[in-house]
């Protein structure tokens, strides 16, 4: 299976900031020392031309010049630099190499991604800009060049199980019936107003495992029949596959348990490979009180979806 990682591009945060940077390297190296097997590469940072894909012309030329307002950077979150927009255009090249390489071979990985709270115009909650909206736009544009066929041909099936609410994603992709968005999320958790998708499962604060698993079954098959109904099965998923609902997360204010985590992600793998859909697996949020216990539960997922892999080529 092949993974993608781009650790080498962290930021310099200031002492004291909530984002868990060294989370990247961290697991970068835990894949390295025990998943065998897989093929971890670096990806090309995405272009300004794949990021108008989604991103406003403006909006790209603010980040790439470091014109963004000191609001317009509080709301990112991190300080302007030019290692902050080296590590945003590598998140997104990543997510692009995923997904070329999920439709080329049923399952692939990167191993940061899922920043789904940036918009067209603007970034917000440590989310430049929206990695997985501007693969999905791209992987369309190019299934129409290379076979010729409509952008409706490749529909998208967007999996969010970080959980915030995936708003940016949503408001992207909202007039878009080509893109299905399903978000599983804190119904009292960042952001505070939600953006609609096309299904929305809000959860109470402290949901344990058999309430999300089963909230989590009823809506995979709820997004896939609505689908199909609607315009057709979808050709590629999007899982972002956030650590933050596990019962150690500092901002999750959920309760899943280790084997709950692992549970979520079999089940996701499992509907995907039942229906024949390929995915590509971005790890979004996850801020442990102790950063081994997001790294161990993003470790988890990653190890999964290589058996995910392994079963979509036939091997298991």
């Amino acid at each position: 299976m092949q993974v993608f990682s781009n650790h080498r591009f962290s930021i310099d945060l200031p002492p004291g900031h909530r984002f868990p940077m060294p989370k990247y390297e961290l697991l970068r190296n835990r894949v390295e020392a025990e998943c065998s097997g897989l093929r971890l590469a670096e990806a090309e940072p995405a272009s300004d031309g794949e990021l108008a894909l989604v991103h406003t012309p403006d909006y790209i030329g603010a980040v790439v010049r470091g014109t963004l307002s000191a609001a317009a950077q509080r709301e990112i979150g991190f300080p302007w630099s030019e290692r902050m927009v080296a590590r945003s255009r590598r998140s997104v090249g990543a997510t692009i190499a995923a997904a070329r390489a999920a439709l080329a071979e049923g399952v692939a990985a990167q191993l940061a991604g899922g920043t789904h709270h940036a918009q067209a115009d603007k970034g917000s909650g440590y989310c430049v800009f929206n990695d997985v909206a501007v693969a999905a736009r791209l992987m369309q544009a190019e299934m129409h060049r290379l076979n010729g066929l409509p952008r409706r041909l490749l529909r998208v099936w967007v999996i969010d199980l970080d959980v915030h609410q995936g708003n940016g994603t949503a408001a992207i992709f909202r007039d878009d019936p080509t893109v299905f968005t399903l978000s599983l999320h804190g119904a009292k958790n960042f952001p505070f107003r939600k953006e609609p998708g096309d299904l929305d499962v809000e959860l109470p604060d402290g949901c344990t495992d058999g309430p999300y698993l089963a909230a989590l079954d009823d809506a995979l098959a709820r997004s896939w029949q609505r689908q199909c109904e609607a315009g057709g099965p979808p050709g590629l998923a999007f899982y972002l596959a956030g650590a933050d609902p596990h019962e150690g997360d500092r901002l999750g204010r959920l309760k899943l348990s280790d084997q709950g985590m692992a549970e979520r992600d079999q089940r996701v793998f499992d509907a995907l490979r039942r229906h024949r859909v390929p995915v590509a697996v971005v790890m979004a949020g996850g801020y442990g009180h102790d950063i081994a216990t997001t790294v161990a539960v993003q470790l988890r997922t990653v190890q999964l979806a290589q058996i995910a892999w392994q079963a979509w080529q036939g091997r298991r």
